[in-house]
Formats: C-alpha cells, sequence, structure tokens
C-alpha cells in the first residue's frame, strides 16, 4: 500500500543507486586517494624530488616538468572529488528532505490539537525549501 503523504515526494529509499562510469571511477579514485598510505607516498613523493635539485643540471627545465604535472594531477583530482561531493552533498539533502517533510507532516496532524503549531509548519516548509502539496494531515483536516 503506498503512503499518500510521499506522492511527489522524492525520499532516500526512491534515488536510484546506479551511478554511471564516470560517477563510479570518480568515487573509485576518492577511496583510493583518500586513503593514508596514498598521503604518505605523495609525502616520499616530495622528500625523493626535493635533492633533484642538487642531481639535475637544468633545473628550470626539471622544475617546469614538475611543476606541470603536479598541476595536472592536482586539477584532475579536484575535478573528480568535486564529483564525489557533489552526489554526497545531494544524498544528504535528500535525507533532510525526507526528515523535515515527515516532521512537517507530523507538525500539521499535531496542529489540531497545537493550534501554534500551523505556524511553526510553515516556517519549517519554507525554512528548508519544501513544495507546499497535498498531505495526508491536509486531507484528514478536510475529510
Amino acid at each position: 500500500m503506498s503512503d499518500p503523504r510521499r506522492q511527489g515526494a522524492t525520499m532516500p529509499s526512491d534515488v536510484s543507486g546506479d551511478l554511471s562510469i564516470f560517477d563510479r571511477f570518480a568515487t573509485k579514485a576518492s577511496d583510493f586517494v583518500s586513503r593514508a598510505w596514498f598521503f604518505v607516498m605523495c609525502v616520499l613523493v616530495v622528500v625523493l624530488w626535493a635533492p633533484s635539485f642538487f642531481l639535475f643540471h637544468d633545473v628550470d627545465t626539471w622544475q617546469l616538468i614538475i611543476n606541470t604535472l603536479t598541476t595536472i594531477v592536482t586539477f584532475l583530482l579536484v575535478a573528480l572529488l568535486q564529483n564525489t561531493q557533489k552526489r554526497a552533498d545531494y544524498a544528504t539533502q535528500h535525507k533532510l528532505n525526507a526528515i523535515a517533510d515527515g516532521l512537517s507532516d507530523l507538525m500539521r496532524q499535531l496542529g489540531d490539537s497545537h493550534p501554534p503549531l500551523h505556524r511553526d509548519t510553515d516556517e519549517l516548509r519554507q525554512a528548508v525549501g519544501l513544495e507546499m502539496r497535498e498531505s495526508a494531515a491536509s486531507r484528514h483536516r478536510r475529510g
């Protein structure tokens, strides 16, 4: 039996778990670079790179190569990590909307015996940007 209060609402359980190839790749990359051993590896690269100033005669070319490579890697990692952060923010927002929607419905139901809750309910819905839609509580009040 479907819950009539949830018509038009996107609940966290309604969100598809299917990820695109890029999203899966971004998630794997995020998991890879967020581990402690990856950080240690980066520190080791820097420690090994520092003495190279004395080993290479043409330091300017070597610096240009290192700077270019680190800029490219940083740019790509930022794009990948932004993808995973955006999806995490989106999922969190869906969960918060579901909580606010459930709380709003509960407040509307209790509003008959506590009239100030109607004003608080409207403030809650406006604060979190929930659309005004038909809910079981409002149908119950009319019916």
